[in-house]
């Protein structure tokens, strides 16, 4: 009997073995066919050969087996013998002894192939291909990887070809890499996103932004989270006076025109690397921020708080030579001339509690004295040092800037790095990955010693495609863009590219020869060159000069009072008339009653109103909306949020002398039955004297409206309603206004008209005699007050 015991555990240990040998086998037969499309390229040439020649050192022999293709539509021949070359100049890390990377290289030049792909028969060969050499081998295939390093305009044809043709079979993974630009705005990104949406799934799309491959960037969250309890109370408006995201280059835009001079440096930049920065910084931090999931809902909530931007947010360059290199590259005749701009700053806000009134610089350019990138966050400083600076301690004194940045790369150190002020705290980072440094003898940062700041670099430097192209291979999708980012993205852009569209950049030399000519400074709302600029070389569509303010008692428009000027100096004489009007009724009766037309117009005058007049009596004003869209007051449609954005936030007004209008009754919106256009008239019938306004502000609409009061409508045009609902030809449809009896009640009404699409009605207005059904604007006739119209010189008749 004992034995047969030692027999059968003999037995059973024998057969553990065979299974265990077995099962080892069989992860080892796991295979991974890597697919380059755009192999010749410079993309591939330069960074995505060596991340893959990386990956294949990282992982080989741990249970894959790989394969790499190149495919492009370069010949077979020339193709094979370009890659061949960029096999060959494959560089190992420095802990790699020569003789094992001469060997590893050579295996995986071995593994390596090129073939031109154009058809779907190419694609369906490519198939056929991996398919037998993964048989043929006794491997079991794991998945694919397609890198698109190809135009964007090729993406969907690939995309139906790989789907239909090259897609591996059931139980493998498919991931597909996409390079931006991912469009161009809003509509053509969400346009590419639903058609490479037909053919991938969203878990199978990775798109690079390889700035968060960077590692000073990957650390951005680790380090907020890893030293929350030395940062829960300085991150936020409290302490921090801004933070700047910059990346500057020394290289111009030559040799990517044709795709450069599309796009520019907003679309190029800031549209993705500095704003995917932003929402890390900006970002509340998660609790798990392993969790793919909620980081992307915590970015995506950050974009929810971000301040829409305004022409006036920016500020734009380009390099002098931009537009010759343009001619000669793209072959465009003399006369063309380009206003891409290479140069950009934005001024950025968030509205939340965390960050009310922090500004942040986002800033980008081509041609400029430095190439290096780095985020800053630079906190408040209330210290006051008694002894002198030469008695201060060297670098801990609460008198020096506090600041921790986060060192992307180039510049003076040349490195990435993570720095915080000695003044702060002392960081955590990770020990692994991270190691302190010390500062090299007379080497200065933002004006400080090195000796000034707690300073970290990575224990050893990766190149951003090799660190994205690992995170794909082992499905690491925190580092890509999702659909819902970008399409996040866009939407915050998209509007100031539009505004921009036709702006005139600022011309630099470039180099150290710029100077302060591209030096810029910022209010509440706005950014501006802080110098006045030199003439501009490229004329801007419709310059031309412009006459001095038209005074009032020397121009009329329908008999009354007009005022015309350029946009600035007419927002300018609106906001002081405006506070002229405020005093004057203080004084009269104590209270100012203020009623504000929504729209895009009012947008620069309730800026100027915020941020140039500080006199004016806030604490005895009441505001009150002349129209309100049928919506939530904090949806963006909103008038009120615009109000709220632009001018509420930045003054002090007591919250009981806001008066937006009741739209959102009783979880509805505009409902008869909810009574609230009647109960908005009788709050004015109880605040405001006999109904009447101390100033009513207006707009017109390209059809005739006001207010919201459109052509044909049935009701508010004349009766006894001092407010009604509305219909409006564009959506959101449902509105509430104020009638004509009401604002022709006012002591006041003031017209505000920018802007070139407004030329063809005022021209058309100034003709028609009172026809309030057809033109609303031609029933604004106050019976005891005065109306003044203010128009700038694009939307004045005749000119």
């Amino acid at each position: 009997m004992p034995r047969n015991s030692g027999f059968w555990k003999m037995l059973t240990v024998a057969v553990y073995m065979a299974l265990l040998g077995c099962l080892q086998a069989q992860e080892l037969q796991e295979h991974v066919s890597i697919i380059l499309l755009g192999a010749t390229g410079d993309l591939a040439k330069k960074y995505l050969w060596q991340g893959l020649f990386k990956l294949y050192l990282d992982e080989s022999g741990k249970g894959y087996s790989f394969s790499f293709h190149g495919g492009a539509l370069t010949p077979t021949q020339q193709g094979q013998e370009l890659v061949a070359k960029v096999l060959e100049s494959l560089s190992c890390p420095k802990d790699v002894a020569p003789d094992r990377c001469a060997e590893l290289k050579d295996k995986f030049q071995r593994l390596s192939q090129y073939r031109c792909v154009k058809t779907s028969e190419d694609y369906l060969a490519l198939s056929k291909d991996i398919n037998a050499q993964v048989q043929h081998s006794g491997l079991r295939e794991a998945g694919r990887i397609f890198y698109f390093s190809v135009p964007p305009f090729a993406y969907v044809d690939i995309a139906r070809n790989i789907n239909s043709s090259c897609r591996p079979g059931q139980d493998t993974w498919l991931r597909v890499v996409l390079e931006k630009p991912f469009g161009h705005d809003y509509l053509s990104a969400q346009q590419m996103a639903t058609q490479l949406g037909s053919f991938f799934h969203e878990e199978e799309m990775y798109r690079v932004d390889h700035y968060l491959g960077k590692q000073a960037v990957a650390q951005i969250l680790p380090f907020r989270d890893q030293n929350h309890r030395a940062l829960d109370g300085l991150w936020n408006r409290h302490h921090v006076e801004r933070v700047e995201i910059i990346m500057k280059e020394t290289v111009d835009a030559a040799g990517r025109l044709s795709l450069y001079d599309k796009y520019g440096v907003i679309r190029d930049i800031l549209q993705n690397h500095l704003t995917e920065i932003l929402t890390l910084v900006a970002m509340e931090l998660p609790r798990n921020i392993s969790s793919v999931e909620s980081v992307l809902q915590h970015k995506l909530q950050a974009f929810q708080a971000l301040r829409g931007l305004q022409k006036g947010s920016a500020v734009l360059g380009q390099y002098q030579a931009y537009n010759e290199q343009v001619h000669r590259e793209l072959q465009k005749p003399d006369s063309f001339h380009s206003l891409t701009p290479t140069f950009a700053g934005v001024l950025v806000h968030m509205d939340n509690l965390r960050w009310e009134g922090v500004p942040f610089i986002l800033m980008s350019g081509k041609a400029l004295d430095e190439r290096v990138s780095y985020v800053r966050i630079l906190f408040k400083n209330r210290a006051y040092c008694t002894q002198s600076e030469k008695h201060w301690l060297e670098g801990q004194s609460p008198c020096l800037p506090q600041q921790i940045i986060f060192y992307i790369g180039h510049g003076e150190l040349g490195s990435p790095a993570v720095l915080v002020s000695r003044s702060l705290f002392r960081p955590s980072l990770p020990a692994e990955s991270w190691k302190e440094v010390e500062g090299r003898p007379g080497l200065r940062l933002f004006g400080h010693p090195m000796s000034d700041f707690y300073a970290y670099s990575p224990v050893r430097e990766q190149d951003a495609y090799s660190v994205l192209i690992s995170r794909i291979f082992h499905r690491q999708k925190d580092s890509f863009v999702t659909t819902q980012f970008l399409l996040a993205s866009w939407a915050f852009w998209t509007p100031l590219l539009d505004s921009l569209a036709n702006e005139v950049p600022r011309l630099y030399p470039g180099g150290a020869q710029n100077g302060q000519l591209l030096d810029f400074e910022f209010t509440d709302t706005q950014l501006s060159f802080s110098q006045q600029p030199l003439e501009q070389l490229v004329p801007g569509p419709g310059s031309m000069p412009k006459p001095s303010v038209i005074q009032a008692d020397r121009a009329k428009y329908r008999d009354s009072p007009l005022i015309s000027a350029s946009p600035e100096e007419l927002v300018a004489k609106l906001a002081s008339d405006i506070e002229a009007t405020a005093v004057q009724a203080v004084r009269r009766s104590g209270k100012f009653h203020l009623a504000l037309s929504g729209g895009s117009s009012p947008v620069a005058l309730f800026q100027q109103l915020a941020t140039g007049h500080y006199g004016f009596p806030w604490a005895h004003t009441h505001l009150w909306l002349v129209d309100e869209r049928c919506v939530p007051l904090w949806d963006p449609e909103s008038n009120f949020q615009s109000l709220q954005a632009h001018l509420l936030q930045h003054i002090r007004v007591p919250y009981y002398n806001i008066h937006p209008m009741p739209v959102h009754l009783h979880q509805r919106l505009c409902a008869e039955e909810d009574q609230g256009a009647q109960t908005y008239a009788r709050e004015i019938s109880a605040l405001v004297t006999n109904s009447s306004f101390d100033l009513v502000l207006l707009g017109m609409g390209t059809d005739g409206h006001t207010a919201s009061l459109f052509p044909q409508s049935p009701s508010g045009l004349d009766g006894e309603q001092l407010v009604v609902l509305t219909q409006s030809p564009s959506q959101p449809h449902n509105r509430m206004s104020f009638s004509l009896p009401l604002i022709n009640r006012a002591r006041r009404v003031a017209v505000l008209v920018m802007g070139r699409m407004k030329r063809e009605i005022t021209t058309l207005v100034s003709r028609v005699g009172h026809d309030p059904q057809k033109w609303p604007i031609s029933g604004v006739l106050p019976s005891s007050g005065q109306l003044v119209w203010y128009m700038d010189y694009e939307a004045f008749p005749g000119l």
